[in-house]
């Protein structure tokens, strides 16, 4: 993350610490036997970056955030995009295709990234929506093969990807803003 405020950079590592264990666990609903220990992993290291990045929220609650004043803008959008996410699962279970939710929700989050990087001020999350729909793009083929749900491969890709910003984000903060204490 790109930011010059702690309290957003914080915020969204824990965050994406917290959605990379969802998303993995989303993954966990049919996954190869082979992968389940794997998924498991990345779940508790997105837990473990969520407790240690929201220990830092916490501490710089009351510094600034490129969100003052835009509270009401940023929740109209984010509202917006459940709704979208919940009308197209609702779509997709009419017409008997469920199993493609996991793969319409992810593709919601990531176009979610566009608007936020905007709120957020950090062009570097749109950059990780892009690559996250370039990705869920590429696994459209490979889904259309199988009748399976898509969270098993989609699951994994948006948690992988959510961890991985995470980590460098986590990198940054340290060598920016110091100690998450």
């Amino acid at each position: 993350m790109l930011t010059e405020f702690a309290r957003d950079h914080a915020f969204t590592i824990a965050w994406f610490g917290i959605m990379s264990f969802v998303w993995f666990g989303w993954g966990q609903e049919d996954p190869p036997r082979s992968r389940r220990g794997w998924l498991g992993a990345g779940s508790a290291v997105g837990l473990i970056v969520a407790g240690i990045f929201g220990f830092a929220v916490f501490t710089r609650w009351s510094d600034w955030s490129a969100l003052d004043g835009q509270y009401v803008w940023f929740g109209v959008v984010v509202g917006l995009e459940v709704l979208l996410a919940a009308v197209g699962c609702f779509v997709l279970a009419r017409r008997g295709q469920g199993r493609w939710m996991a793969w319409w929700v992810a593709v919601v989050v990531a176009l979610h990234f566009l608007p936020l990087a905007v709120f957020l001020r950090d062009p570097s999350l749109a950059g990780l929506g892009v690559v996250q729909a370039i990705g869920l793009a590429v696994l459209v083929g490979r889904l259309r093969r199988t009748q399976a749900p898509t969270s098993w491969p989609v699951g994994p890709w948006m948690g992988v990807t959510l961890l991985v910003f995470a980590g460098i984000s986590a990198a940054i903060f340290l060598a920016t803003i110091g100690s998450p204490w």
